[in-house]
């Protein structure tokens, strides 16, 4: 190649393309106000089982709903990723990033992820309009967690086999002003459920 040739590694120029169906009119047609619930905690606090009991009772109701959960994303969208502190920001960046365009599809998002950091979480909150993300802090206790131990996690990182487990040997850091708190181990899942559902309509 001749040395007067240069390649450009500089990304092109991308602009967005304007589109002519806007986020409220694909709302309208659902007769919906769509938002983005998104459930933070340890592992075994009851994210999945509320996030999922939640869209069972939207979709009961005719909401137009999609449930976005971490383990489940784990298996495709982020089955690249790892669970150092990087991989785990990212983790976090493509679920916000995913959520707010179905949000921005019209749908009513649930999300279900531990996501330990809150300026992971913040970083996902301002990619929304204000008011269409709402925080819920599973605030259920480190020894419920363990106790519960539904998938066998804490018994595993407690004896070794697995490494930067959040609560354990990786930090989690809980919500200083979150939309909603719910400790599972007080709340019956519909008491907890009917929680999330008034958060929804206030």
């Amino acid at each position: 190649m001749d040395r007067t040739t240069k390649v450009s590694t500089q990304r092109p120029a991308i602009r967005p393309q304007a589109l002519t169906v806007s986020p409220q009119a694909r709302a309208a047609i659902k007769s919906q106000r769509p938002r983005c619930i998104w459930l933070t905690g340890l592992s075994g606090a009851g994210k999945s089982t509320l996030a999922n009991a939640l869209e069972v009772r939207l979709h009961e109701q005719g909401f137009h709903t999609c449930l976005l959960d971490g383990d489940n994303l784990r298996q495709g969208l982020c089955g690249d990723l790892g669970m150092s502190p990087e991989a785990r920001k990212e983790n976090i960046r493509r679920i916000g990033e995913v959520a707010r365009l179905m949000v921005d599809a019209g749908l009513i998002v649930i999300v279900a992820a531990i996501s330990p950091f809150r300026a992971d979480r913040e970083a996902a909150r301002q990619l929304f309009p204000q008011n269409t993300f709402l925080e819920v802090y599973m605030s259920t206790p480190f020894d419920v967690c363990v106790q519960r131990d539904p998938k066998g996690l804490y018994r595993e990182a407690l004896a070794g086999r697995i490494k930067n487990f959040t609560g354990l040997d990786s930090p989690y850091e809980a919500p200083l002003a979150a939309d909603c708190e719910i400790d599972t181990g007080e709340l019956e899942l519909s008491q907890a459920c009917d929680r999330l559902w008034a958060l929804l309509h206030r």
